[in-house]
């Protein structure tokens, strides 16, 4: 079982910003950018092309919504999608709020945010992610 599935199962914390049966999104503890949140499907699959088609669909109009919440949230120009990463076998999106591209630079050192400021982006997307 990956860190993702467990996370997704709630045996380990996480900042949630939305989930459904299918798929869960969770703020990346690590981020690049502030609000930079992950998309996975609940059923583990490492690659993200190897999902079924309508599984693939239903994860986009999911990342789409949560996507939503996040320009409401974060009053960013546009939500950075990015499928990348080798590191957690688990197949997963990350939507990144931005303004210029550099702020979707993986390679920028990784961010530190105080857990309350984590846990307050998070509530904020949930909310919103709830009026979709």
């Amino acid at each position: 079982m990956s860190i993702f599935s467990k996370i997704a199962a709630g045996e380990i914390p996480s900042y949630k910003c939305a989930e459904n049966e299918q798929f869960y999104a969770f703020l990346d503890i690590n981020p690049v950018s502030p609000g930079h949140t992950l998309v996975i499907p609940r059923r583990e699959e490492d690659y993200i092309f190897d999902l079924s088609d309508d599984e693939l669909a239903a994860m986009q109009v999911f990342a789409k919504h949560v996507a939503v919440a996040m320009r409401r949230v974060f009053k960013c120009r546009k939500v950075a999608q990015v499928v990348l990463g080798l590191e957690v076998p688990h197949a997963h999106i990350h939507l990144i709020p931005m303004n210029k591209e550099g702020d979707v630079d993986f390679r920028r050192p990784k961010l530190t945010l105080p857990a309350e400021e984590m846990k307050e982006m998070a509530e904020k997307i949930y909310t919103e992610f709830q009026k979709e």
